[in-house]
């Protein structure tokens, strides 16, 4: 393979408990690059996933992506990043984000101004993490005096990353943060159309996340991939589909079919194919080249299917 992206793999979110550090073991010995934990509001906390894979492996990178900015303190999210980044060196990122609204406005903490405490927050977290002292308002909170004990700081900080979509939320992930995370679907047009908005003065990741089938019937694979693809088209998702040739084609089948299950089973295989890693294992070290050619610098694949194992070890074919 050609490609020079990082390529890791998503810790499902609703894995048993049980199954948990199998999965992150095995993603490490079969080769994966860096394992990507989620923090979803009514599954599992994002720190405490990341502690637990990082202390029952030994090489493989771990991110987080995202935690939901509002949801903590910036002053105790310093601290845990920090703890992360002292505990297990140049293996932690953390991506940050404005969290989905719904789940955002379920737990009680959407704030007035989204891009701006986001802004704000990821700064402060920054600053804390670099030895600095914060006082007064900071993301809406009034801050007091505020640092990290000199011996609580990491000799290198983990890169900080916003996980956000829309042109303003790019552009600020540009200004305030080390790289992007890209929700799925991934495309190389979105990533193009991303960069342009995220307008980095320097160098910056791209971090990708895509619904992933691998097998040597490619009908098998897009088979798989379908079902996880019954979301797409929603109001959220409209900056990932906008650049897509087949757009206005999208947005009319989207429109045609009255329930999810009919919008997945009428979806043509090659959309199916260009909307996820869907494929014989060439054909998707081809689509991981031709993100990687568009500026992505780690493909994180999702694991499609009921059996998450059996889907890391098909998914390993592509390394």
């Amino acid at each position: 393979m050609t490609s020079t992206s990082s390529i890791g793999v998503m810790l499902p979110r609703d894995l048993p408990a049980h199954q948990v550090l199998n999965f992150a073991r095995t993603a490490e010995n079969v080769g994966f690059d860096e394992l990507w934990v989620v923090e979803d509001l009514g599954f599992r906390g994002g720190f405490s996933q990341a502690a637990a894979v990082l202390a029952s492996t030994e090489r493989i990178g771990v991110g987080i992506g995202i935690l939901p900015a509002a949801s903590r303190n910036l002053a105790f999210a310093a601290m845990e990043i920090a703890t992360l980044g002292q505990l297990f060196p140049r293996r932690v990122e953390v991506g940050i984000g404005h969290g989905m609204p719904g789940w955002m406005r379920q737990a009680g903490c959407w704030p007035e101004r989204p891009l701006t405490f986001l802004s704000q927050y990821t700064e402060g977290v920054r600053a804390l993490l670099a030895g600095g002292v914060l006082d007064g308002m900071v993301a809406g909170t009034r801050l007091e005096d505020v640092r990290l004990a000199p011996s609580s700081l990491p000799q290198v900080v983990p890169p900080l990353l916003l996980g956000v979509r829309g042109p303003r939320s790019l552009a600020a992930s540009g200004q305030v943060a080390d790289g992007t995370v890209l929700a799925e679907p991934v495309t190389p047009e979105y990533v193009v159309a991303a960069r342009e908005q995220i307008a980095a003065q320097g160098a910056h990741r791209v971090v990708a996340y895509n619904l992933a089938a691998v097998h040597q019937d490619p009908n098998v694979a897009i088979a798989t991939a379908r079902p996880g693809l019954e979301w797409i088209g929603e109001p959220d998702w409209a900056p990932h589909l906008e650049p897509l040739p087949f757009a206005a084609e999208f947005a009319a089948l989207r429109a045609d079919c009255a329930t999810r299950q009919e919008f997945v089973e009428r979806l043509p295989s090659h959309w199916v194919q260009q909307l996820a890693l869907a494929g014989t294992p060439d054909q998707v070290r081809a689509r991981i080249d031709d993100l990687a050619a568009a500026g992505v610098t780690s493909n994180v694949l999702i694991p499609a299917g009921p059996d998450a194992l059996a889907a890391l070890k098909q998914l390993s074919t592509v390394l």
